[in-house]
């Protein structure tokens, strides 16, 4: 029983010192706006030995991936959309996406301004961002929707995801300049989707798409109307 409980000790201890060491990883990203953090930083800031992230995580890679675990959570929210149409989906992926945004706005800054740097910003960091998988989770969902007669026969699947890629960087880059708050992020997202896939919608779908693409305008509109100063009386 002693060995149980010792052992039992010894996992909690490793879990807290886990959570502590992505804690300070992600607190640095936000607090600096650098998501080069070396270990010896991330150590010092966790209040553990330098040793410790190497023994808990084996790498500076392993605390990214430990940093990101929102993508985790992503998938379990995600997986209790079976029910709607493939274009639902998309939109709803959206939509959670960029809750983790609002939750967090400073850290996801940092994190798109690396992805967007020209220079190549953080290799480690889009390794993580920018995989084959989350590229075959958005084309699966276009080939649902195709499945489903949303999408017409002759549009191009290979430059349909395109445009949506260029969709989203857009709307993430007007973001990471200052071009807006962070709750206009899923909207905005949703409306240049929405737009692109109306294009791409079959007759059938294409009232349907529209409407949703109408219903983002709105809520896009008022977010920006929500965030402007009030008018000073004179």
């Amino acid at each position: 029983m002693s060995v149980s409980i010792s052992s039992s000790k010894r996992e909690e201890g490793k879990e807290t010192r886990r959570r502590r060491i992505v804690d300070a990883a992600r607190a640095l990203i936000r607090e600096t706006g650098d998501t080069g953090l070396s270990m010896r930083a991330i150590a010092a800031r966790a209040e553990v030995s330098l040793a410790t992230p190497y023994n808990l995580f084996g790498s500076k890679r392993g605390v990214v991936m430990a940093v990101l675990e929102d993508a985790r959570e992503f998938q379990e929210k995600f997986s209790t959309l079976k029910n709607l149409s493939a274009v639902e989906r998309i939109f709803r992926a959206l939509s959670i996406t960029f809750a983790y945004h609002v939750q967090d706005p400073d850290f996801y800054r940092t994190l798109w301004t690396s992805l967007l740097d020209p220079r190549g910003g953080d290799a480690e960091l889009r390794a993580e961002l920018i995989t084959p998988q989350s590229s075959l989770f958005w084309r699966s969902l276009l080939e649902e929707a195709r499945q489903e007669g949303a999408i017409a026969p002759d549009i191009d699947m290979d430059l349909l995801q395109q445009a949506l890629n260029g969709r989203f960087a857009s709307v993430m880059l007007y973001w990471v300049m200052g071009g807006g708050s962070v709750l206009e992020l899923e909207p905005a997202a949703c409306h240049g989707y929405a737009a692109s896939l109306c294009a791409s919608a079959t007759d059938a779908w294409r009232p349907q798409i529209r409407q949703r693409m109408l219903e983002f305008q709105a809520d896009l509109i008022t977010v920006r109307r929500q965030a402007q100063p009030e008018p000073v009386p004179s």
